[in-house]
């Protein structure tokens, strides 16, 4: 009897241990199931949650310009509109969208709420700024040729003409012959008028009894370039505190400006009155002589040594070409209804030097260099590769150049 007690016992007990082994094995595997699916997507359906994987997710194939590639593109690529999904039955499913940040190297799917989803991926480079404005609902309506001897296409009248770049609002005056694109400041806002629409108010030059004090940069003859500006040094100091870190990616060093310092006729002193060829060919007249010439030793750039960044002003043939001249008052996005200076002499006459502005009126006059009332619109050009994030040009969705 006594060794049926203890069989009785020892049975019991080995029973408990087995009942424990079980219950500590089914805690780890619940444990580390649960540590799995902590690894994987979960998507909110009618009747509860299913976890997928990104393995569900089947990316077929990906071309670049045509031929296969086995990993997603870097840089300046995007998603052309021939990529698509299929479905687990295999069918196209329009109602999934395909997004892709090539600044990230970010794919993204939306819904994805189905096993067995298939994607073909086409991807393209992105057009240039130039070329992808040219090519929307709203490009430039005009063009000539420019200094560079290729088209430049430029707006006029109220374009949509937006951009948004370095933290500010631009107007594009044109895009270059070389493809660059040319922008005027606009302010912090979508404002069109108003003090807002520059960077605050300057004189052109502090000295103006010598013809050479027209020039944006200048020396002691008629084409000199060492020595800025006034206006130069507000436009330094305003673009090193807010545009010097986007000039690797985004600023273009080379295109230039154009101080054009020709004269209209004659030969040049520095005490003797003159004309300069600009006033030749816009004072007292419209936009039809207005050029986008400009002689090599006038041509202003960071490249050439010329300018110490790459940045100016308007020149009065470009604002004429966008309808502010001489003798008519016409609708213009570069009418601000407010004086400001562009960077084209106009003549020096009795003693004074003179600069073009455009009036508060939103017509061409010329000023005095040391006049302290125009404002100060800086003007950059954007790299001819720059491409656009988005936008149409409209204020309301104006091209975007930069996150």
């Amino acid at each position: 009897m006594k060794y049926e007690v203890l069989k009785r016992s020892y049975v019991k007990r080995n029973i408990i241990i087995a009942i424990v082994i079980v219950l500590v094995l089914s805690a780890i595997i619940l444990t580390f199931t649960r540590a799995k699916y902590r690894t994987t997507q979960s998507m909110p359906l009618l009747n509860g949650t299913i976890n997928y994987t990104l393995a569900d997710l089947n990316i077929v194939a990906m071309y670049l310009d045509g031929s296969e590639i086995d990993t997603l593109p870097d840089g300046n690529y995007e998603l052309t509109s021939e990529s698509y999904c299929t479905n687990e039955e295999n069918v196209k499913d329009d109602s999934i969208t395909l997004n892709y940040d090539g600044s990230t190297n970010t794919f993204t799917v939306a819904p994805f709420n189905k096993k067995g989803t298939k994607c073909y991926l086409y991807f393209d480079e992105k057009a240039s700024g130039g070329d992808y404005i040219l090519a929307g609902d709203n490009p430039p309506t005009n063009s000539t040729t420019d200094w560079t001897g290729g088209t430049s296409y430029y707006y006029t009248g109220n374009p949509n003409n937006w951009v948004q770049f370095g933290g500010f609002w631009w107007r594009i005056i044109r895009i270059n012959g070389d493809g660059s694109i040319r922008m005027i400041y606009q302010g912090t806002s979508a404002n069109t008028t108003g003090t807002g629409t520059q960077i605050g108010t300057s004189e052109f030059n502090s000295s103006y009894n010598k013809s050479y004090y027209v020039g944006l940069v200048y020396a002691l003859n008629q084409h000199g370039s060492g020595q800025p500006s006034t206006i130069m040094n507000t436009l330094n100091t305003w673009y090193n505190n807010n545009l010097a870190s986007y000039e690797a990616d985004y600023i273009d060093t080379g295109a230039g400006f154009c101080s054009d310092r020709n004269l209209q006729s004659g030969s040049w002193s520095a005490a003797v009155s003159h004309n300069y060829a600009a006033y030749g060919r816009l004072y007292n007249k419209g936009s039809e002589s207005a050029s986008l010439q400009c002689s090599n030793v006038d041509i202003l750039s960071q490249d050439n040594g010329r300018l110490p960044n790459p940045i100016g002003l308007v020149t009065a043939d470009e604002a004429a070409l966008a309808g502010v001249t001489w003798n008519n008052q016409k609708e213009s996005y570069l009418n601000t209804g407010q004086t400001y200076w562009t960077m084209s002499p106009f003549d020096f006459f009795s003693g004074y030097a003179d600069v073009f502005s455009v009036t508060l009126n939103g017509i061409l006059a010329s000023g005095v260099v040391d006049w302290t009332v125009p404002g100060v619109r800086p003007v950059i050009n954007l790299k001819a590769d720059t491409p656009i994030l988005s936008g149409d040009g409209s204020s309301e969705t104006p091209f975007v150049i930069t996150e």
